[in-house]
């Protein structure tokens, strides 16, 4: 037996599916692209394929994501922009949390609802249900293209800032931005 990964493969095991994500931006008429690429597991992995996608400079905001957990327990995701440098020791001023750590990846399937290499803020469908905090960087904002994956990482999705924010709206996701440079 096939150990699951992140990719679409194994869609079908997460709470809720990569297609049925993606029927429910549609249904609720949120514009995406979808792109579909070799699994991405790290910034790295994503760099390769990023000639799909707007530059920096064109106002694509290509994205990581981060999963994190403070000694009470509460669990938070963090979106920026993937090359944003910041100090973990920092940022628990920044989002009222006490010290950071990252999550397992039995708490990211729990919380989330994904597998590591496949976060995003589309999994707030999801965290919403099992009290995790978002956090997106402010600077997120002035992207003319955000690009999330779908629950699974060999498919990115291209969507604008407002519509991330009306995905995130429609499943009542409560979330701060944040100036983390």
């Amino acid at each position: 037996m096939m150990t699951p990964d992140a990719s679409s493969r194994f869609q079908d095991s997460l709470p809720v599916s990569s297609d049925t994500l993606l029927e429910k931006l549609t249904e609720w008429g949120i514009a995406f692209q979808r792109h579909d690429h070799v699994p991405l597991k790290t910034v790295a992995d994503s760099k390769l394929v990023q000639d799909m996608f707007l530059s920096a400079e064109e106002g694509g905001g290509n994205i990581k994501n981060l999963y994190l957990r403070d000694h009470k327990k509460r669990n938070f995701l963090i979106v920026t922009e993937q090359d944003c440098k910041f100090d973990l020791k920092a940022l628990p001023h920044l989002i009222g949390s006490g010290r950071l750590s990252f999550g397992s990846s039995d708490r990211l399937m729990e919380n989330l609802g994904v597998r590591p290499g496949a976060v995003t803020p589309l999994a707030m469908i999801n965290g919403v249900s099992t009290g995790v905090r978002m956090f997106m960087d402010a600077s997120l904002q002035d992207c003319k293209m955000i690009y999330p994956h779908p629950l699974v990482n060999d498919r990115t999705l291209a969507m604008t800032p407002d519509g991330l924010v009306a995905f995130l709206s429609k499943i009542e996701c409560k979330f701060d931005w944040i100036t983390i440079q």
